[in-house]
């Protein structure tokens, strides 16, 4: 589908947020919270950015943009191009990162990763779910949306690195942690990967919390030197696909013709599902958790091969 961008806004140092509608005023599709959309710049350039508006709002989305000089150039482009009245190519929301029912809710974010929370926590909200936010960044100047913030007093807790050092990741999770036999804390946390990597690391083996989080870029991760070449029949078209050892299950595929989509071809994004119809997939994403991955009947072939010499995919 075609945007136009009716508003830019600055939101905070290096933040700026896009207001984008339906160019002859249609209702725009729904979404949830932790929704992303995928931007196709003038330049041909793909991004996905959370949607941080709200999802009642079937007028307009909101997107918030860090500038990073030193990125891929997505940022750098909007930030120095895009003006409102411009037209961007955009897919239908997606979501990865769902806001699940929980009895009570602790959001973290760092950073940019204020994004996809703000909407999650609006929905908590609104359900009237207890819920509590821990925000952290360089500098109050550097962290976007404070003012919408303001209102839901105590519940949020600023943490400016300028001012009071180190995020207290460690002791808001202790202090937030039910005690044995009580619900669950959900955990919902975007933002830098040391931070998630920490906050994973402090929930995992605690009964207590029940972590997911939504990263910008996987984790870094040694070289596969193991992959093996896999066949791939498309059902649907009826082709048969070699993939060698050495190339992606995607990229064998869209020289083969196949209708699937790539866009961040790390496993993050999504873009590239498709449904498996046989064989067992060697999920490499960071999208599903590690009990999707048991009865998951979707695979990303931009990073994930085969368990089984043959893998029939839904297309």
């Amino acid at each position: 589908m075609r945007l136009r961008l009716t508003r830019l806004c600055w939101e905070a140092d290096g933040v700026l947020s896009l207001t984008l509608t339906d160019p002859h005023g249609r209702p725009l599709p729904d979404w949830r919270p932790g929704a992303h959309l995928r931007l196709t710049l003038p330049t041909g350039v793909e991004r996905h950015y959370s949607l941080c508006g709200d999802p009642a709002d079937t007028g307009a989305y909101r997107i918030a943009v860090l500038h990073e000089p030193r990125g891929r150039g997505g940022s750098e482009y909007i930030h120095r191009f895009l003006r409102p009245g411009a037209l961007v190519a955009a897919g239908r929301p997606r979501n990865n990162f769902p806001l699940l029912p929980a009895a009570r809710y602790l959001f973290v974010a760092g950073g940019i990763g204020i994004t996809p929370i703000l909407p999650m926590l609006r929905e908590a909200h609104h359900r009237g779910t207890p819920w509590q936010l821990l925000y952290g960044g360089r500098s109050r100047a550097s962290m976007a949306f404070l003012a919408e913030l303001a209102p839901h007093g105590e519940r949020v807790r600023i943490s400016a690195r300028d001012e009071h050092g180190a995020l207290p990741l460690t002791d808001t999770l202790d202090a937030a942690c039910p005690a044995p036999g009580a619900e669950p804390l959900a955990v919902y946390c975007c933002g830098p990967e040391g931070l998630l990597d920490a906050l994973t690391g402090h929930c995992a083996g605690r009964d207590g919390l029940r972590a997911h989080v939504e990263r910008f870029k996987p984790p870094a991760a040694p070289a596969r030197t193991d992959d093996k070449p896999v066949e791939v029949r498309c059902v649907r078209s009826g082709t048969t696909v070699k993939v060698p050892a050495d190339e992606s299950v995607l990229d064998a595929l869209l020289t083969a013709g196949a209708k699937v989509h790539g866009s961040c071809r790390e496993g993050v994004c999504g873009s590239c599902e498709v449904t498996v119809r046989a064989g067992t997939p060697d999920h490499r994403d960071h999208i599903l958790d590690a009990a999707e991955r048991d009865t998951a009947q979707v695979m990303y072939p931009c990073v994930s091969r085969s368990l089984t010499p043959v893998l029939e995919l839904d297309l």
